[in-house]
């Protein structure tokens, strides 16, 4: 059973290549796309069983090889088990990279880790590309755009028209004769001209059209595509419980997360990080004198003219706090203390309390020229049993701040940390998870890139999986990891290292009220679904496997490629990337790596075991090459809680796992840094 649970498991992931003896299914009559490598697995734990004697290892008296003894390769006792009867693995591969491996174990990632190494030992026969230990992405900015969005005031630098986009298109979209046009592949993707004005409390895109004002409804699931390739939606969110503009780059960044030992972040950096932000409501002390204080602040302009210390020199430009010409992350630099202002600014600055900040902060989002100074009178605040409450309102709704949970306080609570009013988590396109094929190509040898650039090489990857094997740390939470309990929800997963929760267990964690309402929907219909039908067992996050009285480090499930889940999100992001490089039908559209982010695992001591302190360094630490190329060797930045314990996993994370010596990777991996000239952090 176990045998075929592992067919199963690596069929998941790398596909079937269908019957071997059809011609159309035979990799040596498709020379363009074959490497000319082949290998076979087999699987054989019975053999954890077998003495060395039996193996023909020689007796301790047979020899005088220390080697052989200190590796346990020889035997006194004639019941001694091979390798003391723990799995092992054997390998044979010749220089034609033929690869024959036999694995006395059953663990399903010892067969995803084989087939990995062996597309790593074609990829060193093959030349000029690599394979890769990573994760990665193309993350899209996304802003929160407030109330109304017009084009020509957020993004200047850009000069493409409407015209100009539908000759690019060409049939792949329908032109309507109100002067916008409908994506033909996904009817939810509208292309709007350059002169739109969004406005998102009345559901309006108004612009105009031979003299004539054209309109159109603004809805949510639409994603509204500028000419320049910027994406404008509706979207609902549900930390703030309200719904917001959001706008969303035409040009996004890869980045790259290579040589990252299990569990160091390869599938987090392909993840939203929208499950990881919570709401709370803006509070005002005391409406009156807050608001004294946060027109002080909007209307100091004279403060502002003369905040910089005279040695900076630095010119003012006359914009006011409110100045549409002024973002809020302009705002935000000018209300922070910093160095180059003036010691008398700077006390000014910090004799505001924090709430008055994030007051003014609301209200330069929401601000429309028309307001003027009339600022108090748009935002109120309830009375409660006859006096002021403290919950601050906007046009009779509860203004809401955005906060980030990151890791947790020694009492057990969550730390969290406030982030800007107009943050919105970026877009992201998954490229990869865990094993990746790489080349690098000549520069200019590839048209129509996002940038010039000075390095001679770029680097492209491939994911090789269909599906990715997760290890979900954080869904023992109910309801945290949102994609994951979706995921649980469904059915046809592939499940490793859960507990099967039973009719009794499940009924208990549904009555239990106060955990039970903690789950996403749809894993609350999946319990309650199961204990409506005659099912032997069910899944849930919060119950991984249990081994040795404590639930496992290691519980694991197959998760379809979100690409292969929902490919709308990649079809959209390549429009918009089309329209801003102006690139052809014909020509696709190349999305290089442009961000070089290894991995590290911020793993505490573990004096029980033996472990001192692992990455040391701050979340964000740039490497020179030399040390850069250190930490690829030793892998010391973390502990693998699944395979083989810390800094075992060595040169690029593929020590106990790799057909060749490292140098070969190694080699490959320095002449890909120096040629694609990216920083590694």
């Amino acid at each position: 059973g176990s045998c075929v649970a592992n067919l199963d498991f690596v069929e998941s992931i790398f596909g079937n290549a269908g019957d071997p003896y059809d011609p159309n299914n035979n990799a040596a009559l498709d020379p363009q796309e074959w490497t000319g490598h082949t290998g076979v697995v087999i699987l054989a734990p019975h053999l954890t069983t077998v003495t060395k004697k039996e193996l023909g290892l020689p007796h301790v008296s047979e020899t005088d090889d220390q080697r052989l003894i200190d590796d346990g390769m020889v035997w006194s006792s004639e019941e001694e088990l091979y390798n003391d009867g723990g799995g092992f693995k054997v390998t044979c591969r010749d220089h034609r990279g033929v690869v024959v491996t036999l694995i006395a174990d059953n663990y399903f990632g010892y067969c995803k880790k084989e087939v990995k190494t062996q597309i790593g030992y074609a990829a060193n026969l093959l030349g000029s590309a690599e394979e890769e230990h990573a994760g990665g992405a193309v993350a899209f900015p996304s802003y929160d755009l407030g109330e109304d969005f017009q084009l020509s005031e957020f993004v200047r630098e850009v000069d493409h028209t409407f015209a100009e986009a539908m000759a690019l298109l060409g049939d792949t979209v329908d032109i309507k004769p109100e002067g916008y046009a409908v994506d033909k592949e996904d009817d939810s993707l509208i292309f709007l001209p350059e002169n739109v004005y969004v406005q998102l409390r009345e559901q309006r895109i108004s612009w105009t059209q031979d003299d004539q004002e054209r309109v159109l409804k603004l809805l949510p699931g639409k994603v509204y595509m500028l000419p320049s390739g910027y994406k404008v939606e509706m979207i609902k969110d549900e930390a703030l419980d309200s719904w917001r503009l959001i706008g969303t780059t035409a040009e996004g960044v890869f980045c790259h997360k290579p040589c990252t030992v299990s569990g160091g972040g390869k599938s987090e950096i392909s993840k939203s990080i929208a499950d990881s932000i919570q709401s709370g409501p803006v509070f005002v002390s005391d409406f009156a004198k807050d608001f004294d204080q946060v027109e002080e602040i909007l209307f100091a302009d004279e403060r502002y003219q003369s905040r910089f210390k005279e040695e900076v020199g630095h010119k003012y430009r006359g914009r006011s706090l409110l100045d549409s010409e002024r973002s809020l992350g302009s705002v935000i630099k000018l209300l922070t203390p910093r160095k180059e202002y003036n010691d008398d600014y700077n006390q000014w600055l910090q004799s505001f309390p924090p709430h008055i900040k994030q007051i003014v902060y609301a209200i330069k989002l929401l601000y429309q020229p028309h307001w003027e100074r009339n600022i108090r009178e748009r935002f109120s605040v309830d009375a409660v049993n006859g006096f002021a409450g403290h919950e601050l309102k906007y046009r009779s709704q509860k203004l809401s701040a955005l906060y980030m949970r990151i890791g947790y306080s020694e009492d057990g609570g969550w730390r969290t940390f406030s982030l800007r009013r107009d943050y919105s988590p970026a877009q992201k396109i998954q490229r990869e998870d865990d094993i990746s094929a790489s080349l690098v190509a000549p520069r200019e040898t590839i048209d129509h890139l996002a940038n010039a650039g000075t390095s001679p090489g770029v680097k492209f990857i491939e994911n090789c999986e269909y599906r990715f094997f997760q290890r979900p740390d954080e869904a023992i939470h109910r309801g945290y990891d949102q994609r994951t309990e979706w995921d649980f929800a469904r059915d046809n997963l592939f499940f490793c290292n859960y507990h099967p929760t039973t009719r009794d267990e499940a009924t208990d964690e549904v009555e239990n009220a106060l955990l039970f309402d903690k789950y996403t929907q749809p894993m609350a219909d999946r319990l309650q679904g199961f204990l409506e039908n005659d099912s032997t067992f069910v899944i849930t996050g919060a119950f991984p496997r249990r081994v040795d009285g404590k639930p496992t480090k290691n519980p694991r499930y197959l998760q379809t490629s979100l690409n292969l889940d929902d490919p709308r999100d990649g079809y959209v992001a390549s429009k918009g990337a089309r329209l801003i490089r102006r690139v052809p039908l014909d020509n696709g559209v190349p999305f290089p790596v442009d961000a070089v982010l290894t991995g590290r695992r911020n793993n505490p001591a573990e004096p029980e075991a033996g472990i001192r302190p692992l990455a040391v360094f701050n979340p964000i630490h740039y490497q020179d090459v030399p040390e850069l190329f250190m930490d690829f060797i030793s892998s010391l930045t973390g502990k693998s809680p699944s395979t083989t314990g810390a800094g075992s996993e060595g040169a690029l994370t593929k020590g106990p796992f790799n057909c060749l010596p490292a140098i070969y990777d190694l080699n490959a991996a320095y002449v890909s840094h120096l040629l694609t000239g990216m920083d590694g952090y």
